[in-house]
């Protein structure tokens, strides 16, 4: 059943492909990435389900041994990411049916989400620092695409800062493969498991764990590098916007946790606090730039960087508990965070805006809305019983555990924060009645938000999905924690990757 490995680089792949000779056939192209998307949930949870039975997997590409070859790689917490990005992406292409306009189909949305969504699975599944470079730029490239398509203002200016901040990221992230290439003689994952803690003097090492650290904490908008976020993701399609915060800085997150419970570990006395630190600053400062603004995706991209500080807590923390809890987190927030933005862009449907103090009235006209708005919306504060509580309280546990109490005390008060800020959006979006006065499109705000139109049934499905998944996170949390913790325990004792990457080699 190795075939499963390549099978969610292969389907996205070709669905784009296919996708792009139906060129003049936007309806086509739909269907196509559509049927793309649920081949490669399904593949992804068989995946998951094969790697949960007999282990981790791997496979060699052309059956050349590792680690002159290329390897692909699953374990649990790489299988779990897999069947995210495919349910994420199946809901992000249904709801693109009715979101996105017809140019931009028309110039190629669907191949491009497909494409992205490959470069998503191969930096999940990659066995090789430098093809995790390589995926990276796959998915970057269509992200940067998806990002200017339509060529509005406001896109064409986000779009720039999301691009040079990317490209910053990516010169260091290639930076710090060289020199780990130049010190060690090898990318394989595994066999820098093996071979690293034998590398002297160790402080050289260390210094290319910083580097790895900020080239990867860029892509996860992590503190103090996170200002590219807010500034871009309001941007674009709110169907754009929700696919990148479900997933974008995730796969930073993923690779920080991959190569600093692998690679980097003989030194998590000095490497581990610094994550720490950061995760406690992302937190904050995340929050105060939510509690700030008035747009409601701008708000939304605020907390992406806060939640963040969430989930590489538990790689700070650096206990089984911990990880447990972040890779739970990672689950809980993709889920949560693209619900909310596809639930901005049913609003924005309807008032024709994303300004909070232009919202106003939707709970009377549209209470069920108001209600697939508040259970993303409480989750993602934390309140119970839903996932965000049990994500919450596991890190906070996990952090009592070793009496980190600062950033425990953090977690605790960002948490208020966040739920302040939803309170803002419910109170403004749908509490107040709705302003009389007419609507007047701000400087910043898309020209698509001057659009008004009834939501198609296609908007509402996957929000509805999305909301019953998280309610359904929240009360069995016991068996998804219980299968984070396995994944925890697999990252924690990294034997099991390399055996079955390197086989019997010593």
């Amino acid at each position: 059943m190795k075939w499963l490995l390549v099978l969610p680089l292969l389907i996205p792949l070709a669905a784009a492909a296919v996708s792009l000779l139906a060129w003049r056939w936007p309806h086509w192209q739909q269907r196509l990435s559509s049927v793309g998307a649920v081949a490669m949930l399904a593949t992804g949870i068989a995946l998951l389900e094969n790697v949960r039975r007999g282990g981790i997997q791997a496979v060699q590409i052309g059956d050349w041994p590792a680690p002159f070859g290329i390897t692909l790689v699953a374990d649990l917490f790489s299988a779990i990411m897999v069947v995210i990005a495919g349910l994420v992406g199946t809901a992000v292409t249904f709801y693109s049916h009715a979101s996105v306009d017809w140019r931009r189909q028309s110039f190629g949305y669907y191949p491009l989400l497909q494409i992205l969504l490959m470069g998503v699975c191969g930096a999940f599944l990659t066995g090789d620092v430098f093809n995790l470079y390589v995926w990276f730029e796959v998915m970057l490239i269509a992200s940067f695409v998806l990002m200017a398509l339509g060529g509005e203002r406001a896109q064409m200016e986000g779009a720039m800062k999301y691009v040079t901040l990317n490209l910053v990221s990516s010169a260091f992230f290639l930076a710090a493969v060289g020199i780990l290439y130049g010190v060690v003689g090898t990318l394989n994952m595994a066999d820098l498991a093996q071979k690293v803690p034998h590398i002297r003097p160790q402080v050289l090492v260390t210094a290319v764990a910083m580097l790895f650290l900020v080239a990867f904490g860029i892509k996860a908008a992590a503190f103090p590098l996170f200002f590219w976020l807010p500034a871009s993701y309001h941007t674009p399609p709110v169907a754009v916007s929700a696919i990148f915060a479900g997933l974008l800085t995730k796969v930073g997150v993923y690779a920080l946790i991959r190569v600093f419970t692998l690679i980097f570990v003989t030194d998590t006395g000095y490497t581990h606090t610094w994550i720490l630190v950061l995760s406690g600053l992302t937190m904050v400062t995340g929050v105060l730039g939510a509690v700030a603004q008035n747009e409601f995706r701008r708000i939304l991209s605020f907390h992406i960087i806060s939640q963040i500080g969430y989930m590489i807590m538990g790689l700070g923390l650096y206990t089984p508990l911990a990880l447990a809890a972040s890779v739970f987190y990672i689950v809980h927030h993709i889920i949560v965070k693209t619900n909310l933005f596809l639930v901005s862009g049913i609003a924005n449907s309807l008032r024709g805006t994303y300004q909070l103090k232009q919202l106003g009235g939707l709970y009377r006209d549209h209470p069920g809305l108001a209600f697939l708005f508040l259970v993303p919306a409480f989750s993602l504060a934390g309140v119970p019983p839903l996932s965000g509580f049990f994500a919450k309280l596991a890190l906070i546990q996990a952090g009592l555990e070793v009496g980190q109490y600062f950033i425990v005390a953090t977690a605790l008060g960002v948490s208020l924060l966040t739920l302040f800020s939803m309170i803002k959006i419910w109170t403004e979006a749908f509490w107040k009645p709705e302003p009389a006065t007419e609507k007047v499109l701000l400087a910043d705000e898309p020209e698509t938000a001057r659009q008004t139109r009834p939501p198609a049934l296609t908007l509402w499905v996957p929000v509805v999905v999305l909301a019953a998944l998280t309610v359904i996170l929240g009360l069995a949390a016991e068996p998804f924690l219980s299968l984070a913790l396995q994944a925890s325990q697999q990252l924690m004792n990294p034997a099991g990757y390399i055996e079955a990457v390197l086989g019997s080699q010593p």
